[in-house]
């Protein structure tokens, strides 16, 4: 596996990085559970999720333009906390939100695969195994250096968002560029206030794969000036991406429709418009989106892990595997991965991701504001706005959760402590350690 090369990511690179996780799972895995917590107004919950994303973006580019690292998230927590307990841990719900995520993409590429077949995604083993399959061979992509990843996932990004953008602008031909609210259908939901707020937590882990760009900060040519550049970039491009396909979705199926199918609302809407021959291509649309997406998580999380662990913010055991820091690191990414691919669906993977993203987001801008925001020369009305909305966002989400699916929340809760817990008493006993050595 490559060693951390600076200026080895050009511009077009780290946009095609950030855009490939963010088009992969945020449109194919999200749509239709967005829709199913905001009914029809679910193409205006992505634009609302992108301003809120905006707010936060604010945070991470400033510290990137001041502290360009490979570390990224993990580097910008210790400038913040120091080495310490908060930023360990808050480093770390990051690497499993990211983890999270791939193991979303990888049951996002099983799901749609199966749309090819007469098969029922909702019981068929092959969904997980398909996944694994599918993180295998990103570990293999991963293990081949940064030349060839920042090449592969931006000529497929390109591919993958003008097939996109062809399968949506015929959506909405075949409708006439309707451009009104999805046929409400029989017995649609009726959200209240708080899903609309809650289903926004939805679209900020569509949009969070902008955080890619920047743990990969150092291996990015002028980072300083490109880091921020790829960001917006990245994000503005997947938020025309995902309005115009929320849009063409909503223009062709109604409201019971993309929730009954919201595993893979995309290539069912494709199929009163197009038929047989639309569902195929957008299938392969979104086996080329997963697989840049999981290709470009993997490697980012990789590096922030070996990052953490090159710091000894967090333990590391080689379990006899030769080679670096970051090939193990990689193993460990793709193996946690796998575990929760097998074990979970769609949703409640998506849900946990989300907890755990906005957790360690509300503690990036509390850190960058209490600690930070004049050594970044950050605005401070910017970064608070994006802690408060974030503390919304997340409660309203966790209400609703508690209220549908209380074990995702139990379990999101859970593994909070755990991380906070665990390294907290890892590194207490590191200290000791330090202290007895140095008497």
């Amino acid at each position: 596996m490559s060693e951390y090369k600076k200026n080895s990511i050009n511009l077009p690179g780290a946009v095609g990085l950030g855009t490939g996780v963010m088009i992969s799972a945020g449109i194919f895995a999200l749509l239709g559970q967005v829709a199913a917590m905001s009914g029809i107004w679910f193409p205006i919950i992505f634009i609302v999720g992108c301003i809120v994303t905006g707010f936060s973006a604010y945070s991470y580019t400033k510290m990137s333009e001041k502290y360009p690292s490979a570390g990224g998230i993990g580097m910008y927590l210790v400038k913040a906390y120091g080495k310490g307990t908060i930023a360990a841990s808050a480093a770390m719900l990051m690497a499993l939100s990211m983890v999270i995520n791939q193991s979303l993409v990888a049951r996002t590429f099983g799901t749609y695969t199966l749309q090819l077949f007469d098969v029922d995604t909702t019981t068929s083993i092959f969904v997980p195994l398909l996944g694994v399959g599918l993180l295998i061979f990103a570990f293999i992509v991963n293990i081949s250096g940064n030349s060839f990843i920042q090449t592969f996932t931006s000529s497929a990004s390109l591919v993958k968002i003008i097939g996109l953008l062809i399968f949506a602008i015929a959506g909405l031909w075949v409708a006439d560029f309707a451009l009104e609210p999805a046929d409400i259908g029989n017995n649609p939901p009726n959200p209240d206030a708080i899903n609309y707020v809650a289903a926004v937590a939805l679209t900020i882990l569509a949009f969070k794969g902008f955080t890619t760009i920047t743990n990969s900060g150092s291996e990015i040519t002028k980072p300083k000036k490109n880091v921020g550049r790829a960001i917006v970039i990245s994000i503005l491009i997947s938020l025309a991406v995902y309005v115009v396909l929320a849009w063409a979705v909503s223009a062709n199926l109604s409201i019971n429709e993309i929730i009954k199918a919201q595993d893979y609302a995309l290539a069912e809407a494709a199929r009163p418009a197009f038929g047989d021959l639309g569902v195929w291509f957008t299938v392969i649309i979104a086996i080329i989106a997963t697989i840049t997406g999981i290709i470009a998580s993997v490697f980012a999380v990789s590096r922030m892990l070996a990052m953490l662990t090159n710091m000894e913010l967090i333990p590391h055991k080689h379990f006899g595997m030769p080679g670096s820091i970051q090939k193990h690191t990689l193993v460990y990414t793709i193996v946690i991965a796998m575990v929760l691919t097998i074990f979970f669906d769609l949703s409640r993977i998506a849900s946990m991701g989300a907890i755990l993203y906005l957790v360690m987001d509300m503690m990036i801008h509390w850190g960058v504001f209490k600690h930070l925001r004049k050594d970044v020369g950050a605005n401070p009305f910017i970064v608070m706005s994006a802690f408060i909305i974030d503390g919304i966002v997340l409660l309203a989400f966790v209400w609703v959760k508690w209220l549908n699916d209380p074990l995702i929340v139990l379990v999101s809760i859970g593994t909070t402590l755990l991380v906070f817990i665990s390294l907290y008493f890892f590194l207490k006993k590191k200290q000791l350690a330090e202290r007895k050595m140095n008497n």
